[in-house]
């Protein structure tokens, strides 16, 4: 018994895609009521689908590039595709109608020329450089991220000589089938059920054929390292860039070894007793992310870096950040940073003036400056040395940060008359220094020795606690041993 073949497709393509999409109106507001098992098979279905609409999406794309460019359309300048439309190019095309990134039309293009059959110059027709991957992705059994991923790892890999071409379809061949279960050989074989498998899997089949080593992935790694940073985008500047393994190595380790959660078992500090020190193992709750922390972690690692000796000098003197602001906003208005386009409250001049690599500058109505922030203001290298070595780091409760990537932070302000002496200064960390004002943290100083008083939601009896670290718990120890120390023998009468 045969088949009968299905029955052909009736209307224009842009008919059929107005009837599928209107299929789907109306289905993101039933999804709250479906049942578990419902909603579970949904998210399958759904990423089925997707899987198709990615196949489109691809080949479209593809097509419009192919027609809008003169080499490969074999049409004259003005007659391609985008030209006809008043676009530069395909990309600009696809970015009008589609409203989709440049970056993700770019995608899709790479993928169908990597996927799509092409002509020789005698006009016959050349299998895709993929084609195993072009069936998958057109049967939508392989989606588009698995699809870029396995041509960009294999492509870069032939390029540079790595593997044969007949080689790349063998291991192409076995990976799509082992993704889409087309006739896996190994029937013992776990197929792959994630992407995470999937890249595995690649990346497995790529270190067994790369004939050349690891020796281009690391002359690849120098020719393509770098750091830039980005525009401004809601007051932050994006940091890209690719790092060495070496130096994301080390980072890694100053980030684990900073930022980390440590396992803590103390008495919570509710349940201490009210002239109990602050222990720097202290269980305190950071609400940061671990992102955040990373982030807190490399702002003092570079402030450490530009008040080094050993930093190179920047226009004859060490580099410098200079915060202005106007006479009129010096109290609850805006400063400008030198280096970024992005306005920051005028607080920062004052929290930052407590680092030695600052500099602040204030200027009246008309311009003048009226105010420049000397070393006057700020602790000399003696007073650091001192308050780091009573202080030993940090000294909020929990922070790890070593006294080195810590700032000086006047406990009474200089612009309340207080001193820019020992007495008057504590280390603080980047963050919990920059967020003191609105923290909850509380610093007094009590005969020269910090204390401490947590946020009402850690210790709700909010008492001024000394804090312990190294030094003091050095300290302490030596006047136990003082104070337990018997007391010398009296001498013996003679005579």
């Amino acid at each position: 018994m045969t088949t009968p073949p299905p029955p052909p497709h009736r209307g224009s393509v842009r008919d059929r895609l107005a009837a599928a999409t209107d299929r789907l109106n109306g289905l993101v507001d039933e999804i709250d009521a479906l049942t578990d098992a419902t909603l579970v098979g949904a998210s399958s279905d759904l990423e089925a689908l997707g899987r198709r609409v990615d196949a489109l999406r691809v080949r479209v794309a593809g097509e419009v590039d192919v027609r809008s460019d003169r080499d490969t359309s074999g049409r004259t300048n003005d007659d391609r595709l985008s030209a006809r439309f008043d676009c530069r190019n395909g990309t600009e095309l696809l970015e009008r109608t589609t409203r989709v990134s440049v970056r993700s039309l770019r995608t899709r293009i790479r993928l169908d020329r990597r996927t799509r059959t092409r002509a020789t110059l005698t006009g016959e027709t050349r299998p895709a450089a993929f084609a195993a991957v072009a069936a998958a992705l057109r049967d939508g059994e392989l989606g588009m991220d698995a699809a870029c991923h396995l041509t960009d790892e294999f492509e870069q890999l032939e390029r540079r000589g790595g593997i044969s071409h007949e080689e790349m379809n063998v291991a192409e061949r076995e990976i799509v089938s082992s993704a889409t279960d087309r006739s896996p050989r190994d029937e013992e074989a776990a197929l792959p059920e994630t992407f995470e498998e999937f890249r595995v899997m690649v990346g497995a089949w790529s270190e067994f054929l790369n004939r050349n080593g690891v020796e281009p992935d690391s002359d690849d790694a120098e020719r393509y390292r770098g750091v830039s940073l980005g525009r401004a985008r809601h007051g932050l500047i994006p940091l890209r860039g690719e790092l060495v393994p070496e130096a994301a190595a080390g980072l890694q380790r100053l980030f684990d070894a900073y930022a980390g959660s440590k396992v803590r078992f103390s008495t919570s500090p509710e349940d201490a007793a009210e002239d109990a020190v602050w222990s720097d193992t202290d269980h305190i709750h950071d609400p940061r992310t671990a992102p955040q922390k990373r982030h807190d972690v490399l702002v003092s690692m570079i402030q450490t870096s530009a008040a080094s000796p050993q930093t190179p000098s920047l226009g004859g003197a060490a580099p410098t950040l200079l915060v202005t602001t106007t006479v009129d906003d010096l109290d609850g208005g805006v400063a400008s940073v030198d280096g970024t386009d992005v306005p920051a409250p005028s607080s920062l001049a004052h929290r930052i003036a407590c680092t030695g690599a600052v500099q602040k500058v204030v200027f009246n109505r008309a311009g003048r400056i009226i105010r420049l922030g000397t070393s006057e203001r700020l602790f000399n290298a003696h007073q650091r040395r001192a308050i780091g070595a009573r202080d030993g780091g940090c000294i909020i409760p929990g922070c790890s940060i070593p006294a080195a990537w810590c700032e000086i932070h006047h406990v009474t302000e200089h612009s309340h008359d207080g001193a820019t002496h020992t007495d008057n200064g504590v280390l603080l960390c980047w963050a919990h220094h920059h967020r003191l004002e609105h923290s909850g943290w509380e610093i007094r100083m009590q005969g020269g020795a910090p204390q401490v008083k947590a946020p009402v939601w850690i210790d709700p009896r909010c008492v001024f606690r000394p804090i312990r670290n190294a030094a003091t718990e050095r300290e302490r120890l030596r006047r136990r041993r003082r104070d337990a120390a018997p007391a010398p023998p009296l001498p013996i009468p003679t005579g």
